[in-house]
C-alpha cells in the first residue's frame, strides 16, 4: 500500500508529463496554507529555468490537468507558481478507511530490507548506570523498534565497557579491603569459588573509592595500571574475579533497563574483540595504514580538504596499551566478519564526535569497513542539563543514579494524579502501574520530543503535566479513545467503517492520520524520533477537538455513530503504534 502523498504524486507527475514537461516536477508536499488547500505542488517555479517559460504559465498548464481529476474539489494557483490542491472529502475518507483496514496501518515494510545494528548504551561493568546514561537508552531504543517495524533486519547491541582501567582499579582496591581471597593469590591454581565475593551494592561502593585513590596517588594507579595489563593478559584470578565482576554487573544493568522498557539483543563488550586486536593491528601495520609516531602506531586519518586538524587514530600507546579508538575499530571488524550489516547506527553523546570520525575514517581507509557497502553513522546527542546550563546533577552536586532518576519521575507522577484525582478510586496496586506508565511517559516524550542532536533542560513540573505537549497528555488522549470504544462495547455498539467527515474537525483528523506512512520514513530517513512525538501530539490534539464537537456515544444515528467509533480506534491505533515505537506504554485505563 503506498501512502496518500505518494499516490498523489502519480497523479501530479502524470499532470506535469501530459502537460510536457518532466515526471520528476510533480512532488506533493503538505500545505503551508491550509486555508488553500490540503498539499501544495511548487514544482513550477524549479522547471522554469530548465524550459525557459514563466512558472505561472507552467503551473496553469498542470493545473488545467489536474482540474479534471474529481479526487480534487479545488485546484488553484498562488505566488508565482505554486499549485495548491483541495481533496474531495469522500477521497479523503476513502484512504482512512484503507488505513483502518490495514493491520500495519497502511505502512509499508521495506522492500530491500537492510541488516542495522544500533549501538546504544554504551554501560561500563562495576559503574551504576547514571543520567548520562538515559539519552542513549532512550533514543536508541526507539531508533531500534522503528527499524524493525519497517521490516529490517535489526540487532541492538549495549557494547559494555568491560575491560578498561576502571577493572584493574577495583581488583586493586578489592585486594586491599580482602587480601585473602583466593584471586589474588599467584600461586592458587583453583578451582576459584562459583559465588561473586561482592555484590552490585558493594562493587558500586568500591569504584569511587578506587578511582579516587588512583587520582591521589600515582602508585596507586601505576599499581591500578599494572593489574589491568595483567587482566588483559590473562592472569586466571583476575579473569574469574573480572567473570564475577561482568556477572552481577549486567544482573544490575538488566534490572535497570527492564525498568525502562529497553531490551538489547546483543550484550557484548570490549573484552569480545580483544583476541582480534593483535592481528588486527599487524594486518595494518603489514598493509602500511599504521604507522609509527614518537613511540605510539597510530593510523593517519586527515584528509586535503579538512578544514581543522584531525588527528591520527591512536592504535598502540608508547606504553604498548591500546585505548578505545582500537577497540572501537576491533569492534567494526568483528562486525562486519559476524553479521555483514548494512549500516550500523551509533547512538552516542555528541561529544564523542570527534572520536567517531577518526574510527569510521580508519575503518574506511583500511577496508574494514567498505565505503557504499556499509554506512557507519554517528547519531549523536546532547546533554540532558539542570536550570543553570550544565549538565543535569543532584541537588548536592553529584551525578544522579538512573534509578534515582526514574523514581523521581514516578514520585512526581504519583502527585500530579493525585492532584487531579487521577484513578482515585482504582486499587493501590493499579494506580502504583499507572504513575510508572505515567512516570517514564513524561520522562521519555519530554526527552524524545526535542531533535536529538540538541541539549534541553530538565523541568520535574512541566514535564509530568497532563495538559499540553507532554507525556501524560498523550497517555490520557489515548486512554479516552480506549474509554469511548470500551463504553461502546457495552453498551452494544458497533464500530464500523469510517464515512465522509461531517465536520472541519472529523476531516482534519482523517487527514492527519494518513500522515503516519510518511513520517515513519521521514523519521527513519533523519533518525530523529522528535519527527514521531510531534506527530503523535497533533494527532492527539487534533482527537481531542474531535472529541469536543462531536457526541459519539450519546449520537441517535447508528451509522454516524459506528463510523465515528471506526475512527476513535484508528486514532488509537496509531497513538499505540506511535508511542509504542517511542518506548511509551499505554494504561489501560486512567
Amino acid at each position: 500500500m503506498s501512502s496518500l502523498k505518494q499516490a498523489l504524486y502519480e497523479i501530479t507527475s502524470a499532470a506535469f508529463v501530459a502537460a510536457g514537461y518532466d515526471a520528476h516536477y510533480g512532488e506533493v508536499v503538505p500545505s503551508q496554507r491550509p486555508d488553500l488547500g490540503d498539499f501544495q505542488v511548487n514544482g513550477a517555479l524549479a522547471a522554469a529555468r530548465p524550459y525557459k517559460q514563466n512558472p505561472r504559465q507552467i503551473a496553469e498548464a498542470v493545473a488545467a490537468e489536474l482540474r479534471t481529476n474529481p479526487i480534487f474539489v479545488d485546484v488553484s494557483l498562488a505566488g508565482p507558481g505554486f499549485i495548491n490542491l483541495r481533496l474531495a472529502d469522500t477521497y479523503v475518507a476513502q484512504w482512512a478507511q484503507t488505513m483502518a483496514a490495514d493491520v500495519r496501518l497502511g505502512v509499508p515494510t521495506a522492500e530491500r530490507p537492510q541488516k542495522i545494528i544500533v549501538d546504544y548504551g554504551g554501560a561500563n561493568v562495576a559503574k551504576p548506570l547514571h543520567v548520562g546514561h538515559f539519552r542513549t537508552a532512550i533514543i536508541g531504543e526507539s531508533l531500534k523498534r522503528l527499524c524493525r517495524f519497517l521490516g529490517h533486519n535489526v540487532l541492538g547491541d549495549i557494547h559494555m565497557g568491560d575491560w578498561g582501567l576502571q577493572m584493574g582499579q577495583i581488583i586493586v582496591e578489592l585486594s586491599i579491603q580482602q587480601p585473602d581471597l583466593p584471586y589474588f593469590d599467584a600461586t592458587y591454581t583453583g578451582p576459584y569459588p562459583t559465588e561473586s565475593p561482592v555484590t552490585i551494592q558493594q562493587l558500586d561502593a568500591i569504584y569511587p573509592v578506587a578511582s579516587a585513590r588512583c587520582k591521589a596517588d600515582p602508585e596507586a594507579m601505576k599499581a591500578a595500571q599494572t593489574a589491568t595489563g595483567e587482566l588483559q593478559n590473562g592472569r586466571a584470578g583476575y579473569l574469574a574475579l573480572w567473570r564475577h565482576f561482568v556477572a552481577v554487573s549486567v544482573a544490575d544493568l538488566k534490572k535497570n533497563y527492564d525498568q525502562l522498557d529497553v531490551h538489547f539483543d546483543l550484550w557484548l563488550g570490549e573484552s569480545d574483540v580483544q583476541a582480534l586486536i593483535p592481528p588486527m593491528v599487524q594486518q595494518l601495520v603489514d598493509a602500511g595504514h599504521a604507522i609509527y609516531s614518537d613511540g605510539a602506531l597510530v593510523i593517519p586519518v586527515a584528509q586535503a580538504d579538512d578544514k581543522r586538524d584531525i588527528p591520527p587514530l591512536m592504535l598502540v600507546k608508547s606504553n604498548e596499551s591500546v585505548g578505545y579508538g582500537t577497540t572501537d575499530l576491533a569492534t567494526i571488524l568483528q562486525r562486519v566478519r559476524d553479521y555483514d550489516p548494512d549500516a550500523v547506527l551509533y547512538v552516542v553523546d555528541g561529544r564523542q564526535q570527534d572520536h567517531f570520525q577518526q574510527v569510521f575514517r580508519a575503518a574506511y581507509l583500511s577496508g574494514i569497513a567498505q565505503s557504499g557497502k556499509i554506512s557507519l553513522e554517528h547519531n549523536y546527542f546532547g546533554t540532558v542539563n539542570g536550570t543553570d546550563g550544565k549538565p543535569f546533577k543532584t541537588r548536592a552536586g553529584g551525578t544522579m543514579k538512573l534509578e534515582d532518576f526514574i523514581e523521581m519521575m514516578i514520585a512526581k507522577a504519583y502527585e500530579r494524579m493525585a492532584e487531579l484525582d487521577v484513578a482515585r478510586d482504582y486499587p493501590e496496586a493499579e494506580r502504583a502501574e499507572i504513575a510508572r506508565q505515567v512516570g517514564l511517559a513524561a520522562l521519555k516524550f519530554a526527552d524524545l520530543v526535542n531533535h536529538r542532536t540538541g541539549d534541553y533542560v530538565f523541568d520535574l513540573d512541566r514535564f509530568s503535566s497532563f495538559d499540553g505537549r507532554t507525556g501524560p497528555y498523550l497517555l490520557y488522549s489515548a486512554v479516552r479513545a480506549r474509554s469511548i470504544l470500551r463504553k461502546a462495547a457495552e453498551a452494544n455498539f458497533e464500530v464500523g467503517v469510517l464515512d465522509t467527515a461531517v465536520s472541519p474537525e472529523e476531516r482534519d483528523l482523517q487527514l492527519k492520520l494518513l500522515e503516519l506512512p510518511d513520517l515513519l520514513q521521514h523519521t527513519f530517513a533523519s533518525r530523529a524520533p522528535n519527527h514521531m512525538c510531534e506527530y503523535a501530539f497533533n494527532l492527539a490534539t487534533l482527537f481531542n477537538r474531535f472529541y469536543r464537537q462531536h457526541h459519539i456515544l450519546t449520537e441517535e444515528n447508528s451509522a454516524q455513530r459506528a463510523s465515528w467509533l471506526g475512527l476513535c480506534q484508528v486514532v488509537l491505533n496509531t497513538l499505540e503504534l506511535v508511542l509504542n515505537l517511542l518506548g511509551i506504554s499505554v494504561p489501560e485505563r486512567m
